[in-house]
């Protein structure tokens, strides 16, 4: 696979006053302005040849890296709902996960709870099963190890701190390959991550980040 990711956010305003000479300047962002928007997908994937979606009806837990269950909260039913209508603006079609759609959609919300440094490609994987073949009836199917965020993108974290991930998975070719591929992933963090006033507006980025999915069947 080939590398493409999109981070919007805090990073490129680091980038722009890290030659000032104002100090903290980190202290006059609002809430909305220190959360960072990340997705990568599969560029070789071709996203006009799907047609139909089923969406996970409810979120993963993830904490320290961890499974911790499934659970939904008005918080996560408000994800599934916005993540829905954007992907049917796209023209997917919304399917019951017994229709052998073409697409499958999970929804994580993940914790750390210490101090050190996590590397964001070991969240794929399957957790307690988040990621779980048999949820989308292809029960001991392998699951693909995503290249594309590539090795070394590590965060430090020195905070307890959570994050959202919307992951794309393809079920289209899953009997072909014997494998789940991952085709797409979103993740948001920051201040108000989880605050659901704000669940519209961080669905929305992570599809204006991401144009070039779209259906055309």
């Amino acid at each position: 696979m080939k590398n493409m990711m999109m981070i919007s956010g805090l990073f490129g305003l680091v980038a722009i006053t890290s030659a000032g000479c104002q100090k903290d300047p980190l202290k006059n962002l609002t809430p909305a302005e220190s959360r960072i928007y990340i997705t990568n997908h599969d560029s070789t994937a071709d996203f006009s040849g799907f047609a139909t979606f089923s969406i996970a009806d409810s979120a993963g837990i993830i904490e320290d890296n961890h499974g911790s269950g499934k659970e939904l909260s008005s918080y996560d039913a408000a994800v599934i709902a916005a993540v829905t209508k954007s992907m049917q603006d796209r023209g997917f079609q919304l399917v019951d996960r017994g229709d052998n759609p073409d697409i499958g959609i999970t929804v994580s919300r993940i914790y750390n709870n210490y101090t050190g440094v996590v590397s964001y490609p070991d969240y794929w994987g399957g957790y307690g099963g988040f990621y779980d073949p048999f949820y989308w009836g292809y029960g001991g199917y392998d699951y693909y190890d995503p290249t594309y965020y590539g090795a070394g993108y590590y965060d430090v974290y020195q905070v307890t701190q959570g994050a959202l991930e919307v992951d794309i998975l393809n079920l289209k070719d899953a009997k072909e390959t014997n494998t789940i591929k991952p085709l797409w992933s979103g993740m948001a963090r920051g201040t108000g991550v989880f605050n659901e006033a704000n669940v519209t507006n961080q669905v929305n980025a992570f599809f204006d980040q991401s144009p070039y999915m779209k259906s055309a069947l």
